[in-house]
């Protein structure tokens, strides 16, 4: 019995991990020529802007804690009549809550073939993309741009702004 306990509460734990786990198409949100959102995104997104959301899964372990199952008799001299009876059960405790992160991306008019082109030989000149220039998103190009950018908290492969502002595929806004 106790056996089949932890084999279920491993299951849910690793379903749990399954059903929440972040894809590489990041939901994307983008602004109208009125400046109204047609997707989530965050409330104070500039007019003319797109967006996409990164989310980071909750991080579960479980821990053995120690359950009573029986509580203990006692009489009404406090004398023990029969001692508690505890049994130890795996527990799900999260270590990290899940977390969402909004960050502006390119707007579609801009992800043309020789972007994505440009985009690819960037990356591949700094180690990350080892595919063929082909000039299409494809999966072996949002895996190198999720790689580029986890360092700086952004787990997607949806390319953000700062990413294309840091390889030098669009302009750095001067202030």
């Amino acid at each position: 019995m106790r056996s089949q306990a932890k084999r279920a509460l491993v299951a849910l734990v690793v379903l749990a991990g399954c059903a929440a786990a972040p894809s590489d198409q990041a939901n994307l949100s983008r602004l109208n020529a009125a400046g109204q959102l047609t997707g989530d995104g965050p409330a104070d997104a500039p007019p003319g802007t797109c967006w996409a959301k990164s989310i980071q899964p909750a991080i579960l372990e479980s821990a053995e804690q120690t359950v009573l199952v029986v509580p203990p008799q006692i009489d009404e001299n406090g004398e023990v009549l029969s001692p508690a009876i505890y049994r130890k059960e795996l527990r799900p405790i999260i270590v990290r809550d899940r977390q969402e992160t909004w960050f502006e991306t390119p707007c579609d008019d801009v992800l043309t073939g020789e972007f994505i082109a440009s985009l690819q030989r960037a990356l591949a000149a700094r180690g990350t993309y080892d595919g063929s220039i082909t000039g299409t998103m494809d999966a072996a190009t949002r895996s190198a741009v999720r790689r580029f950018q986890e360092p700086d908290g952004i787990e997607s492969g949806e390319v953000s702004m700062a990413t294309a502002r840091k390889l030098g595929l669009v302009a750095i806004k001067r202030e």
